[in-house]
């Protein structure tokens, strides 16, 4: 089991510990809805430093990327993100991550803890055209400061205006007394923030002024089961839940970053699928009756057939509703079609709705 460079520090805070994609994590502190709603209403702060941080660099940089990526990062300006995916061979995806473009011939490639060496080992196969390939996981460190009170509560930590990064753009400047740091506006929760990467031995300084800073803001230390009723409210995909080695960019509604503009890993087999028209897809469902759906619950429709399976599901702290994702067969997939949920030996009556669940 891994540490991050702040283990010790959520343990000197309280907070239940557990183990998270080989590394050990604060699953919470006082408690998921107190977080989440700390998060919703004002300022909260994360440590994310389990994440995989990979650098590819070199005049052959972009060939590569835009090889092993279903998105066009040739889009991409310097101080821009982009989000994205690495499909496989096989017409499901090997991750979903987020791509930084550092200089002209530098990006930053921002992937899930659990799948740090799958990615390498993957992006690592196709790089035949001499792209240099670093791998910083274990070195960096990653804090998400969300909430909309993020900004106001950590201006004075920065001499950059906070408040002119824009969502999906950065910049690598001074903040909490650290310079060249990336503060980045790609948050997972859908309250507005920033996320800050930095070394390892720089994150203790700044979570230590993070939390200073924001203390007359109500900043909290958050866990990771917050962040996934957060993200799961703005109905954003978690690897391993929604989508997976077996589920395309297409059934999963990921076609916005499925660019059929270049060649990329089986772009022909899934613009073949994009063109068809895929067989189920992951929709958004709240439940019209008491009950709080969980992964890999059945979907069943009235006559109690089996149409599909929950991928992530919870009570959802701030619509008072259970709420969840899940993958349909075709015909079942109009919003506002009624299913069911089957929890334990109930079925449950639920909604297909348009996300995001949480309309803040």
């Amino acid at each position: 089991m891994k540490n991050t460079a702040l283990s010790s520090t959520h343990e000197a805070l309280g907070a239940k510990m557990v183990p998270f994609a080989g590394y050990n994590m604060p699953v919470q502190y006082e408690g998921v809805s107190i977080e989440h709603e700390t998060v919703r209403n004002s300022v909260g702060v994360f440590d994310v430093s389990h994440m995989g941080e990979f650098l590819i660099e070199g005049e052959h940089a972009l060939d590569l990327i835009q090889r092993v990526t279903s998105n066009d990062a040739s889009k991409l300006s310097i101080g821009k993100a982009q989000y994205s995916c690495l499909p496989n061979d096989d017409g499901g995806i090997v991750d979903d991550l987020i791509i930084y473009r550092i200089k002209d011939n530098t990006y930053l490639l921002v992937v899930n803890a659990s799948n740090i060496e799958k990615d390498w080992l993957w992006i690592q196969s196709k790089n035949n055209v001499g792209a240099t390939m670093r791998n910083l996981s274990d070195a960096y460190a990653l804090l998400a400061i969300q909430g909309p009170k993020a900004i106001e509560a950590m201006q004075s930590l920065s001499s950059h205006d906070l408040s002119a990064i824009k969502f999906y753009n950065f910049i690598v400047g001074d903040f909490a007394g650290v310079e060249h740091v990336i503060i980045s506006a790609t948050g997972y929760t859908g309250s507005g923030g920033f996320e800050i990467y930095c070394k390892n031995s720089e994150v203790k300084q700044i979570w230590n002024q993070v939390l200073d800073s924001g203390a007359k803001f109500g900043i909290k230390p958050i866990g990771l089961a917050a962040r996934d009723t957060l993200r799961l409210e703005m109905g954003y995909c978690l690897y391993g839940n929604d989508i997976s080695d077996s589920t395309s960019p297409i059934e999963a509604g990921l076609g916005w970053i499925t660019k059929f503009t270049k060649e990329f890993t089986n772009w022909e087999a899934l613009k073949a699928e994009k063109e068809r028209g895929p067989e189920r897809k992951l929709v958004a469902f709240e439940l019209d009756e008491r009950g709080i759906p969980r992964q890999d619950y059945d979907i069943v429709d009235d006559n109690g057939h089996k149409i599909g399976i929950v991928t992530s599901g919870t009570m959802s702290p701030s619509i008072g509703k259970g709420i969840g994702l899940g993958y349909v067969s075709i015909k079942n997939t109009q919003i506002g079609t009624k299913i069911y949920i089957k929890i334990r030996k109930k079925t449950v009556l639920a909604s297909i709705v348009k996300l995001p669940f949480y309309k803040g």
